[in-house]
């Protein structure tokens, strides 16, 4: 069985974006041992546009098939005319306000996200599907999330996008793996307490 794993970048306190859901001060962060990391360990969370400008477009799948995002996040790369940021992968949105997908690769879903990522998790393959944000899908997901990689950056936002954005009991994750790069990222791995 395939794993959901939101693999999700946020502050030290926690908040995934500003309370606009604008997280573009974290991309600062992405250079040293970390971007080496993250390029040679989840090359697929790196947008189709960053993979072609820095010659990584060749890269073969080596986490994620899928990747998965509420309409918030969509937006950020509609706004710049993207209307596929990740078209090396199946690009899945939760909208219910998108009257038809902007992509032949983007793939709308308005109702019963969690029956669908049932189905993503039960199709063969070894390849899991990514949890890219935001708040509420996350939150409306949090049953099916198998996996936590959480990218924690040296910032304090005080405010703004929680990780998870819904009215749910308390969930038990168990701690796998953590690293830490120069540049002051710590990267933590949870797996889900079944």
């Amino acid at each position: 069985m395939r794993k959901l794993v939101y693999f999700i970048a946020c502050s030290l306190d926690g908040f995934i974006g500003d309370v606009g859901g604008d997280a573009a001060s974290m991309q600062a962060f992405a250079t040293g041992d970390y971007l080496d990391w993250l390029t040679a360990e989840y090359p697929d969370t790196l947008p189709s546009a960053y993979r072609a400008m820095s010659g990584l477009e060749d890269l073969p799948l080596k986490r994620f098939d899928t990747v998965i995002q509420g309409r918030g996040s969509y937006q950020v790369g509609l706004d710049l005319g993207i209307t596929s940021p990740y078209g090396h992968l199946r690009e899945i949105v939760a909208s219910r306000s998108l009257a038809r997908s902007p992509h032949p690769n983007v793939e709308l879903v308005r109702e019963d996200l969690p029956g669908r990522v049932r189905e993503l998790k039960a199709e063969d393959g070894p390849l899991d599907v990514w949890l890219c944000g935001g708040a509420e899908v996350a939150g409306l997901l949090l049953d099916e999330i198998d996996e936590l990689v959480i990218k924690t950056y040296p910032q304090v936002y005080g405010s703004g996008m929680p990780m998870f954005g819904a009215v749910f009991s308390v969930t038990d994750f168990a701690l796998d793996d953590v690293k830490t790069f120069a540049n002051g990222v710590m990267v933590r791995t949870y797996q889900r307490k079944r």
